[in-house]
């Protein structure tokens, strides 16, 4: 997989599958936007991209935001001069409630930044990309978006909300030489992995014997099915919704 005289922006991308699938698109040639609300963070991933060989620039934005997104988007193209692929991994999941305990504080927080913010994100980079007549968006999801996650209501919403979006995109700009797909990995060894599942080794065990492989996944094996999904080596694959989770949701 070769990504020479191609861009790719990466939103989340100061840790976990962000930073990995930076990372990955670097090595493998690709101009790369890091993105992310975390400053210290991406820059230290764009940092290593540099040492490396490879060549990234840091973009600061909030998905939720709008405006934040556009002027994302616009650097992007005034650096590189062209948006090859969008790589919508920015995401939050905090806490474990039943629905009749979720807040609307929580509801709303996370669903600005998983499902708003994805749309923000597809927006902007499907304009760009219909006028290239070519280009890529992956869109991160989750076991929790093609199937039930007890007292992840808020999240599973918004997760099944990215797959919707993402069918649909697919399905309207196919035409213009683009293709839309999302991944859909269950429990990754990264920090928000880790969160839900540190101070709960009861859980945590649970969830690791769901999972048929029995192990939890690393973020390099999400990147480069990420990088494999925006390559020529998938070209022909559209609208999929990829469960990258050792067999979990079989």
């Amino acid at each position: 997989m070769s990504f020479n005289n191609q861009s790719v922006i990466i939103t989340g991308g100061s840790s976990g599958i962000g930073k990995a699938t930076a990372i990955a698109f670097a090595q493998r040639g690709a101009s790369v936007v890091v993105s992310d609300i975390n400053i210290e963070a991406g820059k230290a991933v764009v940092q290593h991209i540099k040492e490396n060989g490879g060549q990234a620039i840091f973009v600061r934005a909030n998905v939720a935001n709008d405006q934040e997104v556009q002027q994302l988007i616009d650097q992007c193209f005034q650096t590189f001069g062209q948006l090859d692929h969008m790589i919508n991994n920015a995401g939050i999941g905090q806490g474990l409630f039943y629905f009749d305990q979720i807040t609307n504080e929580h509801w709303e927080q996370t669903i600005a930044v998983n499902q708003t913010g994805v749309f923000y994100c597809m927006r902007a980079a499907l304009k760009i990309m219909k006028a290239q007549r070519k280009g890529c968006i992956v869109n991160t999801a989750s076991a929790a978006g093609i199937g039930a996650a007890s007292r992840m209501g808020a999240y599973a919403a918004s997760k099944h909300a990215v797959v919707g979006m993402t069918k649909t995109a697919a399905v309207e700009y196919g035409k213009y030489g683009i293709r839309v797909n999302a991944i859909c990995p269950t429990v990754i060894n990264t920090p928000m992995g880790d969160s839900y599942l540190s101070e709960n080794k009861e859980l945590q065990n649970l969830m690791l014997h769901s999972v048929p492989m029995r192990r939890f996944g690393t973020p390099e094996e999400v990147a480069k099915t990420i990088c494999w999904l925006c390559s020529e080596e998938a070209s022909y694959l559209n609208g999929v919704a990829l469960p990258v989770d050792g067999g979990a949701t079989a």
